[in-house]
């Protein structure tokens, strides 16, 4: 004979795939993605979105064409509902770390070129050796897409600097790093003992592309001190652009956590015009951590408290 299992039981159960249904559909702005997600019919996402909305009385999103936005009450429900679902999704893993004290599973970090090669490595090191069981994936992408990814729930958190912090998201410094100016050793400035931005001004610069926020950064100070400025070469990465400098195609402006101190280059400070990068962990409000991305934090944090929140420097005309 079969148990009599409540109705309230299958209630409850249904209502954890509305709101799961819900949680995707807000982040990905789309039904249809969000079934893709779950691996059901668009059909079968729509019904338990609207059965949602009828239970709670109200009009959770706004349909416009294929998108659909949050409504006011659609905003509130996904600030109470994600990490929920989170926190469901999450329950096997966070289970077996309890029973076995191991962390297992899979880190997802997003993070921008400077924080891939300069920033990660060691840390990355650090933990597999710790967790062997955790399998890494890292995402190499610009600021804008970081934030992006975990908005979309695709990734643990992002590691790197920002410029503007959103309202949806936290942000905890760990690292600065000086704005330097790098010259092939021979070169005029590679002396000087003070550069001011008229030094540089008749002298091709080397930066990253456009939409990089460096670019924006040298383009704000230069015009905020009303000095011209050039870009006789855009390159993609921290080591083409200082290979080029090494080979004597032009100078550049660049934040010190991409020196390693083995590059033939000339290096002065430019603090006295640039304000200093930090690089931090970003975290979406709201959202729940794995045992792994805990585990992770606390080793940033370890990190932090051992580098007292800075970063050495290289000296002014390190050669």
């Amino acid at each position: 004979m079969r148990p009599v299992v409540p109705q309230r039981f299958y209630y409850k159960q249904n209502q954890l795939k509305q709101l799961r249904a819900f949680c995707h559909a807000a982040q990905t702005g789309s039904v249809s993605a969000a079934a893709q997600r779950m691996h059901l019919s668009q059909p079968t996402v729509s019904i338990l979105i609207q059965a949602l909305e009828t239970d709670l009385d109200t009009l959770l999103f706004e349909r416009r064409g294929p998108r659909i936005l949050l409504t006011v009450e659609g905003r509130i429900l996904q600030e109470l509902a994600e990490p929920l679902v989170e926190s469901m999704d999450n329950l096997g893993e966070v289970f077996t770390e309890r029973c076995h004290n191991i962390t297992s599973g899979q880190l997802d970090i997003a993070a921008g070129e400077s924080t891939t090669l300069y920033i990660l490595p060691p840390l990355v090191r650090e933990f597999s050796t710790r967790y062997p069981n955790v399998r890494f994936k890292l995402h190499n992408v610009a600021g804008g897409s970081a934030l992006d990814l975990l908005r979309a729930n695709e990734v643990d958190f992002a590691v790197g600097p920002i410029l503007e912090i959103p309202d949806d998201i936290d942000y905890r410094p760990l690292l600065v790093y000086e704005p330097v100016l790098i010259t092939p050793p021979g070169h005029p400035l590679a002396t000087c003992e003070r550069i001011t931005l008229e030094d540089i001004s008749p002298y091709g610069l080397i930066l990253p592309p456009r939409h990089m926020s460096t670019w924006r950064i040298v383009e704000y100070v230069f015009r905020q001190h009303g000095v011209r400025y050039a870009v006789t070469l855009e390159a993609q990465g921290w080591e083409v652009i200082k290979g080029y400098v090494e080979t004597g195609l032009g100078i550049s402006i660049v934040t010190s956590v991409c020196l390693r101190g083995n590059e033939r280059l000339a290096v002065r400070p430019l603090d006295r015009y640039f304000p200093k990068r930090s690089y931090g962990l970003i975290l979406r409000k709201g959202k729940h951590l794995s045992p792994a991305a805990r585990k992770f934090i606390e080793l940033l944090d370890a990190h932090d408290d051992a580098t007292g929140g800075d970063s050495p420097v290289l000296p002014a005309g390190t050669v």
